[in-house]
């Protein structure tokens, strides 16, 4: 894994608001951080905004494309989850492509991989809403209590579990390579569009880098 999700404070809101005034000079576009791994297949466009299994929000035919990579544990990821979900929801165009990426311990990665298996239910939102309401620190037991509580069939996902968990497993692995090789330090991180947001945006400062990407696709 990548390291701490906290591994270096997320940014602060001014220090957000000077990477989007800086536009393309100060936010990375896809083509390089695809030139700077060692594996060219890691970043393809397919694997990074495409990828069948990862789970996706907000409008499927959007004109700009948001990439969450993000941890249940994760306070900031918490925080900023009822804001970014109104930004997709105002805007209306924008699909939102949610990447888990457990890097906080091994309670990340349970929670991760349990919600993965709710999707073959239909029921990873309902699982990701809950495990992302909460203000505590995770533990196994309160996942299962969460994922119950948000209509998740158990029986159902421990075979799902059984059953799919190298295919869960491989997308996390395919979410950590894609993480690591764009220079992520921790959670949450971003691909807005062609740009590589790393760390905590307001409400306002998505809506702006929202419209840059836009800018940035008709060029």
């Amino acid at each position: 894994m990548a390291g701490s999700g906290t591994k270096g404070l997320a940014p602060t809101r001014r220090a957000a608001l000077t990477l989007i005034g800086a536009g393309a000079l100060a936010m990375s576009r896809i083509a390089s951080a695809r030139a700077a791994t060692d594996d060219n297949e890691v970043l393809t466009e397919a694997k990074v905004l495409r990828d069948p299994d990862t789970p996706v929000a907000g409008n499927p035919n959007g004109n700009v494309t948001i990439v969450e990579w993000s941890d249940y544990n994760c306070p900031y990821c918490r925080k900023l989850e009822p804001e970014l979900r109104q930004v997709v929801q105002d805007d209306g165009k924008v699909r939102l492509v949610m990447k888990d990426w457990p890097i906080l311990g091994p309670v990340s990665v349970t929670a991760a991989r349990t919600a993965l298996a709710a999707k073959f239910q239909d029921k990873y939102h309902q699982a990701h809403d809950a495990l992302m309401g909460v203000s505590s620190r995770l533990t196994e037991p309160r996942i299962n209590e969460l994922l119950a509580a948000a209509g998740v069939d158990m029986d159902r996902l421990k075979r799902d579990l059984a059953g799919h968990g190298s295919d869960i497993d491989a997308l996390l692995k395919r979410n950590n390579e894609q993480a690591e090789a764009f220079g992520f330090s921790g959670t949450p991180s971003f691909i807005v569009g062609k740009y590589r947001v790393p760390g905590v945006l307001s409400m306002t400062e998505f809506e702006q880098v929202i419209a840059d990407a836009r800018k940035a696709k008709m060029n």
